[in-house]
């Protein structure tokens, strides 16, 4: 196993490499220049020319891609264009934020996915069965954005139940420790905070976990189906153990392979797809950066964060690959 994982760590490097070379050159084919941006449409030649100068973007693009992975050698992500902020401090400082809002939707996903999954699989053609793909179908459907403003207008607008937006309302005072707010609430034995941080982290965490939650379902009953057909399913059957347990015991952890995979890789899309659910409720993380960097045209805060979005989404996949061998022991990887 120690081999694999070495292998798979050496993989990790052209596979950054590629992803750098292919956001680099494609943001420079974009429309747009952040000299224009930062200095506005009245700006002169001149100074235009100055801050290309000094942003280095009147270079060559293969010499301002190798300035770009020289700095990235040493592990600096570079500059913000507009703020001269460190990349590399600004992630650190709103990557919680992402993935506090990436993991709670994953549980959601995962909880309400496998349990409609098992049932559906367990009561097949009934009307659950054709309630829940439908639910699913629903959801891989929905589009994000709308679905956001259409809970944020019944939710937050008409009911006046939860926060319409951000992580925390602004009377309510709380320690920062790690940047993850439920985790600080709870640090700091600030109830009042945890609940309201709570309740803000609703809406987001389902407007995000609505696409994983459906494939999460089909994945989980089309694997059930499969090992449910088979004979050692049957002869436990035949034994007189207990549907819960042959279900649960038996047929569940074999079912758990390809839905594991599944789940890896949903998280993986669950910080990327971020971007829109953290735009349209001004959840101050990553995604959201992003977006406002894009619209500025400040090409070291898109790179450096695609970089960082990538590197997580490939240990995420070699994690899953190794928790194969912990659910299923017949399974060996090398």
């Amino acid at each position: 196993m120690l081999a694999y994982i070495i292998r798979r760590v050496f993989i990790l490097i052209p596979t950054l490499l590629g992803v750098s070379l292919i956001v680099f050159f494609m943001l420079r084919l974009t429309p747009g220049d952040p000299a224009e941006l930062m200095l506005g449409e009245r700006a002169t030649e001149e100074s235009l020319h100055e801050v290309r100068e000094h942003l280095g973007l009147n270079e060559p693009l293969h010499v301002q891609y190798g300035m770009f992975m020289k700095r990235l050698m040493k592990g600096d992500l570079g500059e913000t264009i507009f703020t001269r902020q460190k990349v590399w401090t600004e992630i650190k400082h709103r990557f919680p934020a992402t993935l506090e809002l990436s993991v709670c939707a994953l549980f959601i996903s995962c909880f309400v996915g496998i349990i409609l999954g098992i049932v559906s699989a367990t009561k097949q053609y009934s009307v659950f069965d054709y309630l829940s793909m439908l639910g699913a179908l629903t959801g891989v459907s929905m589009p994000i954005f709308w679905l956001g403003l259409v809970l944020m207008l019944i939710f937050s607008v008409n009911l006046g139940w939860l926060p319409i937006s951000g992580r925390l309302s602004v009377l309510i005072d709380l320690e920062v420790v790690t940047n993850f707010y439920v985790l600080d609430s709870i640090i700091t034995k600030n109830w009042v905070a945890l609940k309201d941080s709570i309740w803000h982290l609703i809406m987001p965490a389902v407007t995000l976990s609505t696409i994983p939650t459906a494939i999460i379902a089909r994945m989980t009953r089309s694997s059930m189906l499969e090992v449910l057909k088979q004979d050692y399913i049957k002869t436990a059957m035949a034994k007189g153990l207990s549907k819960f347990k042959v279900v649960y015991k038996h047929a569940l952890r074999n079912a758990l392979i390809p839905v594991v995979t599944t789940i890896g890789l949903q998280f993986g899309v669950l910080l990327c797809g971020a971007i829109l659910t953290e735009t349209i409720f001004a959840w101050p993380g990553v995604g959201k950066w992003m977006y406002e960097a894009v619209m500025q045209r400040d090409y070291m805060v898109i790179q450096g964060g695609t970089l960082v979005i990538a590197t997580i989404f490939i240990v995420i996949n070699l994690f899953v690959d190794l928790l194969y061998a912990i659910i299923n022991p017949k399974i060996s990887i090398k």
